[in-house]
């Protein structure tokens, strides 16, 4: 279906933080998805992405990650000086101030008349997949998926050391998992920590695993496996609409 893109701003700690909305054109109410992106912030392969979900029947609403220390705007180039400039940037907030942000994020979806009350998720990648992951603690958070979350097992999000590995057991809904096998951002060994502790917790999920590297859906890297990110977006639309079916 045709969509309606928009930007608004919200303050969270008294910091501009921009969120692009993506949302169905025909009236009515549609489930609201959190979407988090990677380090890059909201490029065109980003927009595209949110573009592209919210063509399905989701308001989807992408924050910029690190509006608090980035002009409002800001996009990071996906190469080596970018790379460089968006972990320092993700060294450089606290996690707190992501979950915040989070909160935030929620908060306009639960109070937006296009969304359908009771029935938001989130979708993120690499970082943001870890801030998906995060996300899903919140209560009003029905399905969770994180593609390739990085830094879980070892705690690796901000300044400080992120207990998510920890809180697993707080999840309230249900999750996917998208990996690369060929990732060497997450080992063998980080993704077996990370489902195991999903399945110790007794969590609703799916796992899917592709014969492909980190970024492999980040459709303007190197990286990019057509095949692979094709099928993982069959799988993340029949996942969302199963639950927000119910």
């Amino acid at each position: 279906m045709q969509i309606i893109k928009r930007n608004l701003d919200l303050r969270v700690d008294d910091s501009l933080m921009r969120v692009y909305v993506a949302s169905p054109k025909p009236p009515g109410t549609y489930p609201g998805i959190l979407f988090y992106s990677d380090i890059y912030q909201l490029g065109g392969a980003m927009i595209r992405i949110v573009n592209y979900l919210a063509g399905f029947g989701y308001v989807v609403a992408a924050p910029e990650i690190f509006h608090r220390i980035e002009p409002v705007g800001t996009i990071i180039e996906p190469d080596d000086i970018g790379r460089m400039r968006g972990n320092d940037d993700a060294r450089r907030t606290l996690v707190t101030e992501y979950d915040r942000d989070c909160s935030a994020v929620i908060n306009y979806l639960k109070a937006d008349s296009g969304v359908t009350p009771g029935k938001i998720g989130t979708l993120g990648f690499c970082i943001g997949g870890h801030l998906s992951f995060r996300a899903a603690f919140q209560e009003e958070i029905k399905a969770s998926v994180c593609c390739y979350p990085t830094g879980i097992p070892s705690g690796k999000l901000g300044q400080d050391v992120a207990d998510t590995i920890q809180r697993v057991g707080e999840i309230n809904g249900e999750m996917l998992l998208i990996l690369g096998t060929l990732d060497p951002h997450i080992p063998e060994s980080d993704r077996n920590i990370l489902i195991k502790a999903i399945e110790t917790a007794q969590i609703p999920h799916q796992v899917f695993l592709y014969a492909a590297e980190h970024t492999f859906m980040r459709d303007d890297g190197y990286r990019y496996d057509s095949a692979a990110t094709t099928s993982a977006w069959v799988e993340i639309i029949k996942f969302f609409e199963r639950i927000f079916s119910i």
